[in-house]
């Protein structure tokens, strides 16, 4: 059985005994039932995690560390998922699987048929909120980077930034697809013989797709309309599939 794991944003060095943060003490010592002299792992999200037992003084956690041990699960190349923002706890499900799976980086877009509009203080809390579910996703499945959640934008906007591997030049080392059920190309046919392939981006739309306005501008952005088979997937699913898909057509697994 593999031992709890938390995310700390600590100094975290071999033979430091620390206090956990009080929301994590919470979880470890009321929802987890951990006692004196248990043994977890805590980790930074910047690389590798720290073997630790844990204790407690009256409601505070502490942990004392052990050496530093530089196990990562990642992929062998980067994966970053560009996802029209979806509705309700939909987009709290597809950031959570797209960690699990391995993504790189989620890159958030407001698009003209998203159903959720963020704006102000309800855009902080919302990327605050998403962001937690990556540190919770990684805690579950072993992961010691935390991907990064970027700041809702506009396709447009993407397709001009450098956000997510999202630069408006596409060569070798990137290629940027975009997940349409009428296309021609199949996405495991388009990534045959990539073997120098270090960065894939995966454009995926919302609900009700992406308007004929954003597929102009992400054909002429230089992103490629790719079929996942003759199956139309969800939004909150197609995300995922294709992390998985790609992963193993790449044998970044």
């Amino acid at each position: 059985m593999s031992l709890p794991r938390f995310h700390v944003d600590l100094p975290l060095a071999p033979g430091a005994e620390l206090f956990l943060p009080d929301a994590v003490a919470h979880h470890a010592g009321r929802a987890l039932r951990l006692r004196d002299g248990d043994s977890v792992v805590l980790f930074d999200g910047r690389g590798g995690e720290y073997p630790a037992i844990l204790s407690f003084e009256g409601k505070h956690a502490v942990v004392k560390l052990a050496e530093h041990d530089p196990r990562e699960a990642e992929l062998a190349g980067r994966i970053s998922l560009v996802q029209g923002i979806a509705s309700g706890d939909k987009m709290d499900w597809i950031i959570e699987k797209a960690v699990e799976t391995g993504v790189h980086a989620v890159v958030p877009i407001a698009a003209e048929r998203s159903v959720l509009k963020l704006t102000g203080d309800r855009l902080e809390k919302r990327l605050a909120h998403w962001r937690r579910i990556a540190q919770a996703a990684c805690e579950q499945c072993g992961r010691n980077r935390v991907p990064e959640v970027f700041a809702p934008m506009t396709l447009a906007q993407w397709l001009t930034s450098d956000v997510g591997h999202g630069g408006a030049k596409v060569d070798d080392q990137v290629i940027r697809l975009l997940c349409h059920p009428g296309a021609e190309q199949a996405l495991t046919a388009r990534l045959q013989a990539q073997a120098d392939l270090q960065d894939l981006v995966l454009v995926v739309g919302p609900e009700g797709g992406w308007s004929d306005e954003e597929l102009k501008r992400a054909k002429a952005g230089g992103v490629e309309a790719v079929s996942f088979g003759p199956r139309v997937l969800r939004s909150e699913t197609a995300g995922t599939a294709m992390i998985a898909a790609s992963s193993a057509a790449l044998g970044w697994l």
